[in-house]
């Protein structure tokens, strides 16, 4: 078992310790000598909410799946641990690896909301990251921004080295590859987030320039360098049923605000109310088959469950792959 950042005695003083101590069912733990980037998730408020977003599942479980990245969870500490962490002078930490979060290559984080964003500020003091960008070296990660409230990313651009528009199982490969490349070359931060700008979906704020009219909108966006792309795409998912998905979802020793398994048919809304910000930005609407669902599911279902137990209940679904799985579920509807 990997050794925990904080001791006894303050695991004993707090509201909740398992929120720290990681190590649940179907979390991974890698040895960090041999990946080559660490990669840290991080969902801005506190564990039980962020243990319910399914979005972190799935990027954990996308990143966790290449051999040479090491995906690690961090969630904002509840308020009597803030406060520990700050007299004791302790960085915060990833979940599994229990190791400060400003030793990772990268810091990803989550925006949701704009609730949030007072958190984010949060999570960087207690890393101990500087919080501007432009104060950043070449020994702290790189910041990165995704979720809906990138689609406006002004009002925080200031805070981070990029920005991740749309749906993260499209450019992060291609996003990490170039890294482990001019990583491996000792290429500087500065020309790693320059050619980071010309892949799709990326946006760097310091390499763009940005004017703004007399009421606070924008007037003029424009790119600091001619080879930056003037526009910025966001990167849509468009066959759902073939995309990346978890089939052994973490399952938290807490309850969490939602206390279930998640399955996730579709992304976009047919109804697109204007009102609506997820009916807005997660369109068009695509939906999943049926068939790898009722294997997510039963899979979702073991997690959740003692596995000995399903299996002996479920017997022909024993040593059986998703893809067996989908198959079955067709053969038997």
């Amino acid at each position: 078992m990997t050794k925990l950042a904080l001791s006894d005695e303050i695991l004993m003083k707090i509201d909740k310790p398992a929120r720290y101590i990681g190590n649940e069912l179907n979390s991974v733990v890698k040895e960090k000598d041999t990946v080559d980037i660490r990669f840290v998730m991080c969902f801005p408020d506190v564990y039980e909410i962020g243990m319910s977003h399914l979005g972190i599942q799935i990027l954990y479980d996308m990143l966790n799946k290449r051999e040479d990245v090491w995906c690690e969870r961090v969630y904002s500490p509840w308020p009597d641990l803030h406060v520990i962490l700050k007299e004791e002078n302790i960085p915060l930490f990833s979940l599994e690896s229990q190791q400060p979060v400003k030793d990772a290559d990268f810091l990803g984080i989550t925006i949701q909301y704009e609730m949030c964003y007072t958190n984010i500020l949060q999570i960087l003091d207690l890393s101990q990251i500087p919080i501007e960008a432009a104060d950043r070296t070449e020994n702290d990660p790189i910041l990165i921004g995704g979720g809906p409230c990138t689609y406006n990313p002004e009002p925080i651009a200031e805070f981070f080295d990029l920005f991740y528009m749309g749906e993260g199982e499209i450019s992060y490969d291609a996003l990490l590859d170039l890294y482990k490349k001019m990583k491996q070359e000792g290429a500087s931060r500065k020309d790693f987030l320059h050619e980071a700008a010309k892949i799709p979906g990326i946006y760097v704020p310091s390499l763009y320039e940005v004017s703004y009219k007399e009421d606070g909108t924008i007037a003029g966006f424009e790119p600091v360098y001619e080879d930056v792309p003037r526009t910025v795409t966001k990167q849509i998912v468009t066959d759902m049923t073939q995309a990346v998905y978890p089939e052994k979802p973490i399952v938290p020793f807490i309850k969490a605000t939602q206390d279930r398994v998640v399955l996730e048919i579709q992304r976009g809304c047919i109804r697109g109310c204007r009102f609506c910000q997820a009916g807005m930005v997660y369109r068009p609407t695509r939906e999943r088959d049926v068939g790898p669902m009722f294997a997510y599911s039963l899979y979702g279902i073991i997690c959740v469950a003692a596995a000995i137990f399903v299996w002996r209940w479920v017997p022909e679904t024993k040593g059986k792959t998703l893809e067996d799985m989908s198959k079955l579920w067709k053969k038997n509807k």
